[in-house]
């Protein structure tokens, strides 16, 4: 697999493959004690640049917001349509009647339908380049550090982790607050496409990585890959792997079947998002073009 700066193909000088897996960048160096290398601090400076241009952050938390747009956020009705409901005057704000086209609502508004209260929370939709020594949980008894520290800032919205990254995986992490895309991104029927970065104890062979696209039986089950091939301008000890399935550790223990040990992972794509950009232990807001295309996978 490619995974420099510019992003490839997999190099198949060495392996055939199924299926030809998009960019990726490489793995990020160490990280400090912070969760965040001195390489990544400095790409960071450019990255914050290009927040300062607009990052694509939503809406209803800022002080106003139309009223048609909340409805529409809403799910309730298009913007076209819920100025005729407003029309209508089956619409109240704070207990009164409106019937006012262009009317501005601020949060802590109490907005009903039919008087029925609307609940419209925005859908957030966050992308973490994960760094190692985080879990992947909601809170810890134990006191370890979350992922969900390292988005806190996101949003006001509670969002949740899409699938999990053991503690010591790296890379990509989607966040969010829909639940139908949650559900859809996960479901064993049409799992998301995962590209890893696989650094092994020892170099691999021709042989195992067509066993991985052949069908490796684990005790959950027998898994395929899509491909597994060798980085490109890497050693045999780095692997590319991309696959669609959502078992619990599922790569490691790949591996750990056909005798090797993966000493560094890094999921360096997922459903068809990438790190370009994104320095590791920083998050971004998807752009609506993302959600879209996540929406119509």
């Amino acid at each position: 697999m490619n995974t420099n700066k510019k992003g490839g193909k997999y190099d198949r000088k060495k392996t055939p493959s199924k299926s030809t897996p998009s960019n990726s960048k490489p793995a990020a160096t160490a990280a400090d004690k912070k969760g965040v290398s001195k390489r990544d601090k400095q790409k960071y400076a450019t990255y914050k640049e290009r927040l300062k241009k607009g990052d694509p952050l939503p809406s209803f938390n800022e002080d106003e917001i139309r009223l048609n747009k909340f409805l529409s956020n809403a799910g309730v009705a298009s913007r076209r349509e819920a100025d005729v409901l407003i029309s209508s005057g089956v619409i109240s704000v704070n207990d009164k009647i409106v019937t006012e086209m262009g009317l501005k609502i601020r949060p802590g508004d109490v907005v009903k339908y039919d008087g029925e209260t609307i609940n419209a929370e925005k859908k957030r939709y966050v992308l973490l380049n994960k760094p190692k020594g985080f879990i992947t949980t909601m809170d810890d008894p134990l006191g370890r550090k979350t992922v969900m520290s390292l988005v806190r800032k996101a949003c006001r919205e509670r969002i949740y982790p899409v699938g999990r990254l053991d503690r010591e995986t790296t890379g990509l992490l989607l966040f969010t607050n829909d639940g139908d895309l949650a559900k859809k991104l996960t479901h064993p029927r049409h799992q998301a496409s995962k590209i890893y970065h696989v650094h092994l104890n020892k170099g691999a062979s021709v042989e195992d990585l067509k066993k991985l696209m052949e069908g490796v039986f684990l005790d959950d089950g027998k898994v395929i890959c899509d491909a597994a091939e060798f980085v490109k301008g890497g050693s045999s000890y780095e692997v590319g792997v991309e696959l669609h399935s959502g078992k619990n550790r599922v790569v490691r223990r790949l591996f750990e079947a056909l005798g090797y040990e993966v000493v560094k992972l890094d999921r360096v794509r997922f459903a068809g998002l990438t790190k370009k950009d994104l320095p590791r232990g920083y998050f971004r807001h998807l752009t609506e073009q993302e959600v879209a295309f996540l929406k119509m996978k």
